[in-house]
């Protein structure tokens, strides 16, 4: 499909945003000059925008041939040889978009882009219009297949997102999985995933639930993340105010465009250790003391081990002591007086 005519104050628009964004780019060791830009042309793909476009669009049908440019501007007072290649986009570890990944074969998008050059040589204060070719195999699935378009020049490498739409049922789908929470830090961690076929930009929206109450109730907010198709990303959810003592039920809602949506659940028990250690010693402290006690009245002053008769018993029993000694004294040793 070849590029859609614009009119040249557009293209004098891209020209101008093109120079201040190299501009802005850090400039590197190459004579003096500054750094090279790289973006889509003015006017191509099949969804041209008229004041220039942030990233490349393509969209058809399997089997179909897509045509678009790439522009490489050089504002430098030195000629600069810029390599393009093709790539697959990939999801960083937080879940942003990365167009730059490492070299290697990629084995979607990236893997049908063809450039009429490679390699481009533009000369100083100027710019090189490089066509290229997106072919859609026939065998392609329906829905997002995120690519980018990577180039490499001058200790550099930039890349310019290429979002290829293949024609076909598109589905919005996602899970919340491995919701944790952090008993040390109050981080709430858990994975999300895309079940369907296209990118999907999601928000979450998280509640907890103490034994006492509600202890956060946070609104839907959109996450940084551009989830791939397929792709899986583990995250965290900062909790600075997390309970020290409190049984926790935690729920987190993720909704997206399309109609996605998924909860997914997780508790936890706040128990401050060192508390509860220093409790239980003076429990048992106290414990032991009071059995000591009892132990102590069971048992008689000078006989460890035995219990010390009541002291109504011990005179009832020296009192009988001392008549039954009278009594045998007085009928053993008679005088025979008063017969």
């Amino acid at each position: 499909m070849p590029p859609m005519a614009m009119p040249s104050s557009a293209r004098a628009a891209l020209c101008a945003a093109a120079l201040l964004a190299a501009a802005a780019t850090p400039a590197h060791a190459d004579g003096g000059g500054a750094a090279w830009s790289v973006a889509p042309a003015t006017g191509g793909g099949t969804r041209p925008a008229k004041d220039g476009r942030p990233y490349f669009y393509a969209e058809g049908t399997p089997g179909t041939v897509l045509q678009d440019t790439v522009t490489v501007t050089n504002p430098g007072p030195k000629p600069r040889t810029v390599s393009l290649r093709g790539a697959d986009a990939a999801n960083t570890g937080s879940g942003a978009l990365s167009v730059t990944p490492a070299k290697g074969a990629p084995k979607d998008t990236g893997a049908w882009i063809a450039f009429a050059k490679r390699q481009v040589k533009v000369p100083p204060r100027t710019r090189a219009e490089v066509p290229f070719t997106v072919t859609v195999p026939t065998g392609a699935l329906p829905g997002d297949h995120p690519g980018a378009i990577v180039a490499s020049g001058g200790g550099r490498t930039v890349g310019v997102r290429l979002h290829l739409r293949v024609g076909g049922p598109t589905l919005a789908a996602l899970t919340v999985e491995r919701v944790k929470v952090d008993k040390d830090t109050g981080r709430i961690t858990y994975d999300l995933v895309n079940r369907g076929n296209t990118v999907l930009t999601p928000k979450l929206a998280v509640r907890a639930d103490g034994v006492f109450g509600t202890l956060v109730d946070r609104a839907p907010r959109t996450l940084p993340v551009e989830l791939l198709p397929g792709r899986r990303v583990s995250l965290t959810e900062p909790w600075p105010d997390a309970p020290a003592f409190d049984s926790v039920d935690v729920r987190l809602t993720v909704t997206a465009a399309g109609g996605a949506r998924a909860q997914a659940s997780g508790s936890a028990r706040f128990v401050p250790w060192s508390a509860v250690a220093g409790g239980t010693a003076l429990l048992l402290a106290l414990a032991g003391g009071a059995f000591h006690l009892v132990r102590r009245r069971r048992r008689g002053p000078d006989e460890p081990g035995r219990a010390a008769a009541p002291p109504e018993r011990q005179d009832s029993t020296r009192e009988l002591a001392r008549v039954g000694t009278s009594t045998s004294t007085g009928t053993g040793t008679g005088t025979g007086e008063g017969l």
